[in-house]
């Protein structure tokens, strides 16, 4: 399952880790999804939403 939100689309950024002696290796930075039972034109349903999702109220919980 892709680490997504489901509303807005946002996914994971990529980037390098380097250490004190400056060797590069990949990392990314994960999403904070939540699960959420929200009501989607009346009806629940669960989704997977990123924590801004959350607090701009584009969710509505069910």
């Amino acid at each position: 399952m892709a680490r997504v939100c489901e509303l807005c689309g946002k996914g994971p950024q990529f980037g390098n880790k380097i250490s004190h002696a400056h060797n590069v290796t990949k990392r990314r930075w994960e999403v904070n999804l939540q699960p959420v039972r929200a009501k989607i034109g009346g009806a629940t349903r669960r989704l997977r939403v990123c924590t801004a999702c959350i607090k701009s109220n584009r969710v509505t919980k069910a």
